[in-house]
C-alpha cells in the first residue's frame, strides 16, 4: 500500500531518488540538486553524542500496577489506590561500553524507569545491583575514566581499573557483586532492578520515611558464565536487545514484582549503617521488603533512535510525595543527568513524545531554544502574571531535611558498624562453594593482567579485609596466573 510520493523535508515531491542531477550524462553534480544535498546533510547529522555512560541500551513501554495501599507512607497520586495503573518506559543498559559494544558484558546494568503519572513524570534511575562502587559523586568522573579507554593505549587497561578500585576500598562490595555470578545477566528479563539510592517518601500528614526500591524478576534469575558471555558476544552482540524485543513481540511480557524497604525517618540517625551510603544495603532482617506492585513490559518502541536513544531520565524528576535523600551520590546525579541530556539531546528534549508527560501537561515558562515547537503560542512567559498563566502551588514535593554544621568538604558520616568491607564479606559468605570458585576465577583473571605488583597486592588486600579466606584464595589464584 503506497503512502504517496517521496518528498523533500519541505514536502516537495522527489522526481528521482536513484540518480543525482548532473551537468550532462557524465558531468559533475550540480549544487542545485537540493534533494541530494538535503539527504547528505541530514545523513551527516543522524547521530547525536552517545551517552558517556549507559550508551548501549534497549527499552520498552509497560504498565505499573499498585497492589498494596501505601498511602500511610506517601501521598504520590500514582501510588494512591490499589489496582491503579500507570504507563511506564524502561530503558536497560550496560555502563562502560560504547554504543557499538556487546550486550553480554561483565558490567552493571542500568535500570532507568519512567512513570508517566498524572502529577508529572517520575524517573527512578538505578541499576541491577543494590549498591555502587563509590558513595560520593565527586569521584564519579575519575571512576568512569578508569573504565573507559586509556588516553595513551586507546584500550581499557587493567592497571587503571584496579589502581582506582584498590585505592577506593568502598568499591569492594560492588566489585564482589560484579565478579560474582550475577555480573553477566543472561538477558534483561532475567535480572532484578533496584532504585539503589535511598529516597524520601512523605505522606499527607507530612511524615517522612526513607525508602529503597526493589524489582524482583518474575522470570527468575539467569546468568552467563564468563565463557558463555564471550561466545555470545561474538555470535550475537545484540543478544539482550533482541531477547527483550522478541519476547514482547510474541506476547511473553516480562514482569517484575515491586518491593520497597521503608525506614521511619527518626531511625536513620541511629541506624548501624549509614542509610544514605550507596555502597551499603539495608539488611532485610532490619527492614523486610514489602510488596507493593507489579511492573510489566508490553509494548516495544517503534523507533529505537527516537524512543530509546533520545529518551531522557533524571533522578531529579520527582512528583508530590517523593523526593531525594542526603545520599551524596544521588545529590550529584540530580544535577548531572539533566545536564547530560541538555547537552546530548537539546534544551527541548522534554518535548519529544517519549520524554513528555503522558498523563498530564507540562506548563512552564521555558521558551525558545533549539527545536522549540512553539507550543505555548502567544502565552505570557513569566510568573506571577495576571493573564491566567500557571502559578505556584505553595506545597513542596518533599519534606525538608534538618541539617547542622559548617560548610566544607566533609567525608560521609560513619555509623556504628560502618566500614568498607563488612558487607562485601557478608556477600562472599552467602555464596556456595561453587559460586566462590567462579568469583575468584573471574577476579583473578582480571587482576593478573595488572602490570605492577603493588597495584595487584592492594586490590587483593581489599578482598582479604572483607574475608580472610576470600583474600587467601584470590592471592593464590593471581599468583598462579602471573607465574
Amino acid at each position: 500500500m503506497t503512502q504517496g510520493p517521496l518528498t523533500t523535508e519541505a514536502g516537495a515531491p522527489v522526481a528521482d531518488n536513484q540518480n543525482s542531477e548532473t551537468a550532462g550524462p557524465g558531468g559533475p553534480v550540480l549544487v542545485q540538486d537540493q534533494a541530494l544535498l538535503e539527504k547528505l546533510a541530514h545523513f551527516n547529522r543522524e547521530r547525536i553524542p552517545e551517552r558517556v555512560v549507559h550508551a548501549r541500551g534497549a527499552g520498552a513501554y509497560g504498565t505499573f500496577t499498585l497492589t498494596r495501599d501505601v498511602s500511610q507512607w506517601t501521598r504520590a497520586a500514582f501510588l494512591s489506590e490499589v489496582g491503579k495503573q500507570t504507563e511506564t518506559f524502561l530503558r536497560f543498559s550496560t555502563v562502560a561500553g560504547n554504543l557499538g559494544s556487546a550486550d553480554a558484558a561483565r558490567d552493571p546494568r542500568g535500570w532507568a524507569l519512567k512513570f508517566y503519572t498524572e502529577e508529572g513524570n517520575y524517573d527512578l534511575v538505578g541499576n541491577n545491583t543494590p549498591v555502587f562502587f563509590i558513595r560520593d559523586a565527586i569521584k564519579f568522573p575519575d571512576f568512569i575514566h578508569t573504565q573507559k579507554r586509556d588516553p595513551y593505549t586507546g584500550s581499557q587497561e587493567a592497571d587503571n581499573v584496579w589502581d582506582f578500585w584498590g585505592l577506593s576500598p568502598e568499591s569492594t562490595h560492588q566489585v564482589t557483586w560484579l565478579f560474582g555470578d550475577r555480573g553477566i545477566p543472561a538477558s534483561y528479563r532475567h535480572m532484578d532492578g533496584f532504585g539503589s539510592h535511598t529516597f524520601q517518601w512523605n505522606n499527607e500528614a507530612g511524615e517522612v520515611f526513607w525508602v529503597k526500591y526493589h524489582f524482583k524478576t518474575d522470570q527468575g534469575i539467569k546468568n552467563l558464565t564468563a565463557d558463555e558471555a564471550v561466545r555470545l558476544s561474538g555470535v550475537d552482540p545484540d543478544s539482550h536487545q533482541r531477547d527483550l524485543r522478541e519476547s514482547i513481540e510474541r506476547g511473553d511480557f516480562p514482569s517484575w514484582t515491586v518491593q520497597v524497604q521503608i525506614m521511619p525517618a527518626a531511625e536513620a540517625a541511629g541506624y548501624r549503617f549509614n542509610p544514605f551510603d550507596l555502597t551499603k544495603v539495608w539488611p532485610h532482617a532490619d527492614y523486610p521488603p514489602i510488596e507493593i506492585g507489579k511492573l510489566e513490559l508490553n509494548r516495544n518502541p517503534e523507533n529505537v533512535f527516537a524512543e530509546v536513544e533520545q529518551s531522557i531520565f533524571s533522578p531529579a524528576h520527582f512528583v508530590p510525595g517523593i523526593g531525594p535523600s542526603p545520599d551524596k551520590m544521588l545529590q550529584g546525579r540530580l544535577f548531572a543527568y539533566g545536564d547530560a541530556h541538555r547537552y546530548r539531546v537539546g534544551i527541548n528534549a522534554d518535548h519529544l513524545p517519549v520524554n513528555r508527560p503522558h498523563a498530564t501537561e507540562a506548563r512552564t515558562n521555558s521558551r525558545d531554544g533549539y527545536l522549540y515547537d512553539g507550543r505555548h503560542k502567544g502565552a505570557k512567559n513569566y510568573e506571577p502574571n495576571s493573564f491566567g498563566g500557571p502559578s505556584q502551588t505553595d506545597r513542596p514535593l518533599w519534606q525538608p531535611v534538618p541539617v547542622t554544621g559548617g560548610t566544607g568538604n566533609h567525608a560521609t558520616p560513619v555509623h556504628s558498624e560502618d566500614n568498607d568491607f563488612v558487607q562485601a564479606g557478608n556477600l562472599y559468605r552467602l555464596m556456595t562453594e561453587d559460586e566462590k570458585v567462579r568469583l575468584i576465577d573471574n577476579l583473578s583473571g582480571f587482576i593478573s593482567k595488572v602490570s605492577r605488583d603493588d597495584i595487584a597486592e592492594r586490590a587483593i588486600n581489599n578482598f582479604r579485609q572483607a574475608d580472610p579466606d576470600f583474600g587467601k584464595g584470590l592471592e593464590a589464584a593471581v599468583q598462579a596466573l602471573r607465574g
